[in-house]
């Protein structure tokens, strides 16, 4: 049997404050076209609309759940559909068991701000996936800087 990797993301250590999350999702048309860009990314079938194992597999691929400080843990599986579950439902305001490009939009702002509300006003430095949304921020911040 032959057992198939997920091919490894690439990622970088970047420097980043709330600052930098706060003034990302403010900027409309950048947050924008990024949430565009990933909601269409995750609608494989191109419905419009993200269904339940749509965002699993985005749940999925994060671990956040499945390591702890890097090093792989085993978590109950009932546990991790628990949590996945409740992820869903935030993201599904309406309730009506798919998420759609504003509820997307929505969730991912509160997130994102919450995230921002965490780290604070004091630099950290983070491990981030090319692509996501904290590496874009960081992205658009440093071409800022740079202008």
């Amino acid at each position: 049997m032959e057992v198939l990797e997920k091919p490894k993301s690439n990622m970088s250590v970047e420097v980043l404050d709330s600052a930098t999350i706060v003034n990302f999702v403010e900027d409309e048309e950048a947050f924008n076209v990024s949430i565009r860009d990933r909601f269409a990314h995750l609608d494989t079938n191109h419905d419009g609309f993200l269904s339940y194992a749509e965002l699993l597999e985005e749940f999925q691929s994060l671990r956040v759940f499945e390591t702890h400080f890097g090093i792989d843990v085993i978590t109950d599986p009932k546990e991790l559909a628990h949590v996945y579950n409740s992820l869903f439902i935030q993201f599904d305001h309406d309730s009506n068991g798919t998420v759609d490009l504003e509820e997307f939009k929505a969730e991912t702002k509160s997130m994102m701000l919450a995230m921002a509300n965490g780290i604070g006003f004091l630099p950290v430095q983070m491990a981030l996936e090319e692509g996501s949304f904290l590496k874009k921020a960081v992205e658009r911040e440093s071409t800022k800087l740079a202008a």
